[in-house]
């Protein structure tokens, strides 16, 4: 099919991907390059980078206003990050991938959200974008089951791959139904959620899965300040297996002790 794709994180870059193998996408609805890291040089979205290799036209305005003009009327929204105004909506198709099972973790981080809550089993939702925060009708939805080795990583890897199977089987004919349930919502990712508190080992692992790779959840281990990015539960106590002091490389956790004597 003939779509146009709105996204910037990514996860937002990884879907479209796929769906580029799979589909004419015609363009690129991102945000706009911004300053990133000590220098504060602009650097492009990580799905402009995607688009950009892929030889797709890549649109950045500021905001989406009634003035844009999408060369098609289908589009695929995927943590893209900015209000789609009604007056595009109205002009076409906008399906939306949701990396949760909607209504549950409506909002900005559905996977860090559903890690941290310990939640045995997550999933995909493509719905129609609509004013109010991930509210549209539904038009498919699949679960998939979480373990104790499932990082963020990859949850939103299986999230990718299973959101594409399911626009290939919507984006001919979609069909829709009102979402059903109480819904809850997941919050940005702030400087708290990333503090561990390491007396308290099964929701410390839960917090390091969900921040890990892309963010990281921080505390004081063996009276260091660290990010610790892998670990596991033995006989109900938290195992570093790669850390990171603050202002050095990540490491493993023997290698950190090392270190200490």
């Amino acid at each position: 099919m003939r779509i146009a794709v709105a996204a910037t994180a990514p996860f937002g870059a990884d879907v479209l991907e796929r769906l580029a193998a799979r589909h004419e996408v015609v363009a690129l609805l991102t945000r706009p390059d911004k300053p990133a890291g000590r220098g504060r040089v602009s650097r492009p979205p990580a799905a402009k980078v995607a688009a950009e290799r892929l030889g797709i036209p890549v649109l950045q305005p500021e905001r989406p206003t009634v003035e844009l003009e999408l060369p098609a009327e289908t589009v695929v929204v995927c943590a893209y990050g900015l209000l789609i105004p009604a007056s595009l909506l109205e002009r076409g198709l906008w399906l939306n991938v949701h990396p949760s099972l909607l209504p549950r973790w409506r909002g900005a981080a559905p996977v860090e959200r559903a890690l941290l809550a310990g939640d045995t089993e997550t999933g995909v939702t493509i719905h129609e974008t609509v004013a109010e925060l991930d509210a549209g009708p539904i038009a498919a939805q699949r679960s998939f089951p979480l373990t104790v080795e499932d990082d963020a990583g990859a949850v939103y890897s299986r999230s990718a791959a299973l959101a594409v199977e399911l626009l290939d089987e919507v984006l001919p004919a979609p069909t829709f139904h009102p979402q059903a349930g109480e819904p809850t919502y997941a919050a940005k990712i702030g400087p708290a959620d990333r503090e561990l508190d390491l007396t308290r080992p099964a929701e410390s692992l839960n917090r390091i899965r969900a921040l890990s790779p892309h963010i990281g959840a921080r505390g004081d281990l063996d009276g260091r300040r660290v990010t610790i990015w892998r670990a596991r539960l033995e006989a109900g106590a938290l195992m570093p297996i790669e850390v990171q002091p603050e202002g050095k490389r990540r490491m493993g956790y023997d290698e950190f002790v090392r270190g200490l004597r």
